[in-house]
């Protein structure tokens, strides 16, 4: 994320039609650890993580921190949206493309429902703003259609495929 992107952290909560993209609190704690534990969630991801060792290392406001929306819906949460530094993730890396990075996780009652797509434009429209056009990337594995979908949606253009995680993945960008 841009030092500019920082300096705005944390913004002011982002009202779509549906949603609102706010800073995490102290009661999404469950929801967060719903989303790490799932198993659905994380087929794509390398599977989910046990519940237990979650219940006992979560902080007790997980994901606070500068480019991490809790996506809510009707005052609950549904999922996250992040921008992060793209060299700071495991695998491939293409700093040279875009140094942020797009990922998002949402329960799996939410799917369907264009939800992803909503809080995902609204948070890229927010980077777009502080960030001042700076390109973000996004990784997905070629076998998840809804995430591909979703890249194509959103705008996202193909840089390259490769294989990783023994399995094909995808490598976008977006301006």
């Amino acid at each position: 994320m841009t030092e500019l992107a920082l300096a705005a952290w944390p913004p002011a909560p982002i009202k779509t039609e549906r949603l609102v993209l706010r800073e995490s609190e102290p009661r999404d704690r469950t929801t967060f650890i719903d989303l790490l534990a799932a198993p659905e969630v994380h087929t794509y991801l390398g599977g989910p993580r046990p519940r237990a060792e979650l219940e006992r290392t979560a902080p007790e406001t997980p994901g606070r921190r500068p480019g991490s929306f809790v996506i809510d819906r009707d005052g609950a949460m549904i999922g996250t949206v992040m921008l992060d530094p793209h060299a700071d993730r495991p695998g491939h890396v293409r700093p040279d493309i875009g140094r942020t990075e797009l990922g998002y996780l949402f329960l799996p009652q939410a799917w369907g429902y264009g939800y992803a797509a909503e809080a995902c434009a609204a948070a890229l429209a927010w980077f777009a703003e502080v960030a001042l056009g700076e390109p973000v990337v996004l990784r997905t594995q070629t076998a998840n259609a809804r995430s591909m979908r979703l890249a194509a949606k959103l705008g996202f253009t193909e840089v390259e495929r490769y294989e990783d995680y023994g399995a094909e993945q995808w490598f976008g960008v977006w301006s």
